[in-house]
């Protein structure tokens, strides 16, 4: 098949993105497609007359892998190399519905969120994933909470706050914007000091934020994969919490697949996921991640609907463990999207 890899963007998990996006691409020729690696802002200005060959190998532009920096990208400088308000690029819309099927390696906002997913529904574009509907209710950290916690799940108490003066939580808690991804725009705050340094971060931020508790305890992620949760994977920074550094430098952060749990632990927490998988109305791949209070008592902290395809992604090292390898997983999630 010829299968248009849609990354890059707008969002603050940019440089993910490119990652995945890179690393799905080589996967799946190696499974026997043919691909194009396609930036969702930038596109391609120039097309050929036959389209196919932007399938071609040295027409792609996909690499073995894209390095990640250390910082996420300042999205103010990507946006004034193109100087656009329409977030998809020349011709991105063009190669997706020429493409058997569009593989969304988006991360963050305007991918995960459900606005691309929309605008393929109505133009006819088939793609991988989950359909804007869910993409939107998991996006918006507030209303996945709502819903998670009407399906059963635990949630970790919360309130929506403007300014610091709003917050009723006692030190420490956790400040985060309600639709971040990779842990940006996340804060531990233990005093007075940080919780002012965090909403001066955050003074440009025009969407919703949230003050949650803070919850000490072990950190878990699972994966559910065509309507059965994977094995969870624990995870362990070396330094700090789980943030963007932590995420995707090498050596910064242990990651044990299957987790350190008994049975009744993991069939607790895989129940969890797919509960809340369902509840959102995902298809084909999601991944939740949780926290661990005590024996038996996880807290759901966030659902991800195109969790990252990175080396140092979470998904797949689960689905190796239960003997799921990279280019099939790709594959699998191709095939269902048909």
């Amino acid at each position: 098949m010829n299968i248009a890899i849609l990354a890059g963007g707008i969002s603050s998990e940019r440089d993910v993105s490119l990652s995945s996006g890179c690393k799905i691409s080589n996967a799946l020729r190696k499974k026997g497609h043919s691909t194009c690696v396609v930036d969702l802002y930038f596109g391609i200005k120039e097309l050929p007359s036959d389209l196919s060959l932007l399938f071609k190998d040295e027409a792609s532009g996909a690499e073995d892998y894209y390095e990640i920096p250390e910082n996420p990208p300042s999205i103010e400088e990507i946006k004034s190399m193109r100087n656009d308000k329409c977030v998809f690029g020349p011709n991105v819309l063009k190669i997706c519905s020429y493409a058997d099927v569009t593989f969304v390696a988006l991360h963050g906002g305007c991918g995960e969120d459900g606005r691309v997913q929309a605008t393929f529904d109505m133009i006819g574009i088939k793609y991988t994933g989950s359909n804007y509907v869910g993409c939107a209710m998991a996006m918006d950290k507030e209303i996945a909470k709502r819903i998670a916690k009407d399906a059963g799940v635990p949630t970790a108490k919360y309130e929506i706050v403007k300014k610091k003066e709003d917050v009723t939580f006692n030190f420490p808690f956790v400040l985060k914007i309600c639709d971040g991804g990779s842990s940006i725009g996340v804060y531990i705050v233990n005093n007075d000091a940080e919780l002012e340094k965090a909403f001066t971060e955050l003074k440009d931020y025009k969407g919703k934020i949230i003050a949650e508790e803070y919850i000490k305890g072990r950190e878990f992620s699972v994966g559910v994969l065509k309507g059965e949760s994977l094995p969870p994977i624990e995870i362990i920074p070396k330094v700090g919490f789980y943030d963007y550094k932590n995420k995707y430098q090498a050596g910064m952060t242990e990651e044990i697949c299957p987790a350190s749990l008994d049975e009744k632990e993991t069939e607790t927490i895989k129940e969890l996921a797919l509960k809340t998988h369902n509840a959102l109305g995902l298809l084909t791949y999601s991944r939740t991640d949780f926290m661990r209070r005590g024996y038996n008592d996880f807290v759901m902290l966030e659902t991800n609907t195109l969790p990252g395809m990175t080396k140092a992604s979470l998904l797949p090292q689960e689905a190796k463990v239960i003997g799921i390898d990279y280019e099939t997983l790709c594959d699998m999630i191709v095939k269902d999207a048909l």
